[in-house]
């Protein structure tokens, strides 16, 4: 088989086999791995192969009510880390790891120390939120 038998068969694989896209390129590179390695063969650049597709994927964004029917149910601290998550747009474990020097309520910000690729950020507190934590902190305090 030469470059036009290869580009054939990788075409048939995205096209006919509705393969992913990682499965064709695993495809590929096993291929040009025997016949480099195994064949000592040069194959030419594979430029007439058909890429498989991406599947397009649409996220899934709850409505303003469906977040309102959520946090209804909620109570206490679970209320409060959802309405962190929903207010402040953080993820969960950086909702988790938040302490009380990360939080300033005269400028309405929480800063979120080494969040996704350990990046520190400032995020705003939401106003509904800020009185519910000052409460959940005065209880803290005082349990301490």
């Amino acid at each position: 088989m030469g470059a036009p038998e290869v580009e054939a068969f990788l075409t048939h694989l995205a096209v006919k086999g509705k393969v992913s896209v990682s499965t064709q390129n695993q495809a590929k590179s096993a291929l040009l791995f025997l016949y480099r390695e195994v064949l000592v063969q040069e194959l030419p650049w594979l430029d007439n192969v058909t890429q498989a597709k991406l599947p397009e994927r649409i996220p899934v964004v709850l409505t303003v009510t469906e977040s309102r029917a959520v946090l209804d149910r909620l109570s206490g601290s679970h209320w409060l880390v959802a309405s962190l998550l929903y207010g402040a747009g953080l993820r969960l474990m950086e909702a988790l790891r938040l302490r009380v020097k990360d939080v300033d309520f005269e400028r309405h910000e929480i800063v979120v120390r080494e969040g996704k690729g350990f990046k520190d950020r400032v995020t705003m507190l939401p106003a509904s939120v800020a009185d519910p934590l000052k409460l959940h902190l005065a209880k803290v305090n005082a349990l301490h």
